[in-house]
């Protein structure tokens, strides 16, 4: 069959081990730190955990500069732990959740927070906040091992030096094995999928020259700049 025009290249995110990661579908949990959850004036559930998905296409790497995007005058950072999905399943019980995690990066969900609010206020999908062009950067991907369950650790964000989001990993209300057991008794989980597992409290806003570091105990940092208005 003839093609109208070419199709988008996949997108392969690099990891540790120097084989490219591709990537299929990005899940993103919110509410997942009791502290982020009331500075947004809400509560967490631990039995349901909250999450929406994003476009594989907004995924950029360590180092990027990404353009501050349209539409929004108050873009926020959420750093947080993401999980690289490397064996597939369905209805995956908590206990073997581990067995198909092929392993972490430092990660960021950025957000358009006024129009996010805005469609909060509505009972709208988030869309327009959260899946937004570059709105994923992603960390390089370490394998399983250098985290194994991934229950504690230190999560650090800072703009231009200054500590901004300070957390550790054993305050994830809905931890790593539960959320992969949870998302996937809704979705069969496949390799190339990734879950941005949630944020610390302390979420702000960025403008165009700050530059934002992500550090989580045992993972590289990741980097990312914000640049002018989205052309």
């Amino acid at each position: 069959m003839n093609l109208l025009f070419e199709p988008a290249a996949p997108v392969i995110a690099p990891t540790a081990t120097g084989a490219g990661f591709p990537v299929r579908r990005i899940f993103c949990i919110g509410r997942n730190y009791e502290e982020h959850a009331k500075e947004m004036g809400m509560q967490a559930d631990p039995e349901a955990p909250f999450f929406f998905t994003k476009w594989a296409e907004t995924l950029v790497g360590d180092g990027a500069t990404i353009a501050y995007p349209q539409g929004t005058e108050n873009f926020h950072y959420e750093a947080e732990l993401v999980v690289a999905i490397g064996r597939g399943g369905r209805n995956i019980p908590a206990s073997e959740a581990m067995d198909h995690v092929w392993g972490y990066a430092c990660g960021l969900d950025m957000t358009r927070r006024d129009l996010q609010a805005e469609a909060r206020a509505k009972g709208r999908p988030w869309d327009s906040g959260k899946n937004v062009e570059q709105s994923s950067p992603l960390g390089l991907i370490h394998p399983v091992e250098v985290l194994g369950d991934a229950t504690r650790g230190a999560i650090t964000l800072t703009v231009n030096g200054a500590v901004r989001q300070q957390g550790d990993l054993a305050d994830l209300i809905t931890p790593v094995d539960r959320l992969i057991a949870y998302l996937s008794s809704l979705y069969r989980l496949e390799a190339g999928d990734l879950i941005y597992t949630g944020t610390p409290a302390g979420v702000g806003a960025v403008v165009p020259g700050d530059v934002m570091v992500v550090a989580i105990d045992g993972l590289s940092p990741l980097t990312i700049t914000v640049g002018p208005l989205a052309e």
